[in-house]
């Protein structure tokens, strides 16, 4: 899993997992790579590909994978080109990957593309409504129930999106 924060995140996760916590979230810190984006992607990367795997790889072994869902997402993606002076990428919401593994999500596969400089969705597009109400679906929640805030305001899991069926096996 990693000495770091993210590897005991995972570790800790698959271990609550294991005695019936239903929902936990891992925080990294995030991906802000304004300044020395190569540097910086590179050293985020190997924490998180050794946290994930050994976390995917423990939750197959214990035959819960499939009845676990893990998600690992954004709010928005970076710049597709590097910014003069900073080696730096900014904001990019136009296109960004996440990733479903486990919780009946069929393995394996990549869903979307984007065009050869990855600035624009050329196929498959999934909005954010979309992606969270494939998560609701593999959750077995009530996508359409509207539920309130504590500060009473009404909203639905999805927000009248609709889940990618075609993630699932």
């Amino acid at each position: 899993y990693g000495e770091d924060t993210v590897g005991q995140g995972c570790l800790l996760a698959r271990r609550l997992v294991e005695n019936g916590v239903r929902f936990v979230e891992v925080n990294d810190g995030g991906w802000d790579t304004h300044n020395d984006n190569f540097t910086r992607v590179q050293e985020k990367a190997a924490v998180l590909d050794q946290a994930l795997a050994a976390l995917l790889a423990d939750l197959d072994e214990r035959g819960m994978l499939q009845d676990t869902l893990v998600v690992v997402a954004t709010e928005f993606g970076r710049t597709p080109t590097i910014v003069e002076g900073n080696n730096g990428r900014n904001h990019y919401p136009k296109a960004f990957s996440c990733l479903l593994a486990g919780g009946g999500v069929k393995g394996g596969q990549k869903y979307g593309k984007t065009d050869e400089e990855g600035r624009e969705v050329i196929e498959n597009q999934v909005s954010v409504q979309d992606f969270n109400a494939s998560i609701g679906y593999a959750l077995n929640l009530p996508l359409d129930k509207e539920v309130y805030s504590p500060s009473k305001r009404p909203f639905t899991v999805a927000d009248k999106g609709r889940p990618v069926l075609d993630l699932f096996g």
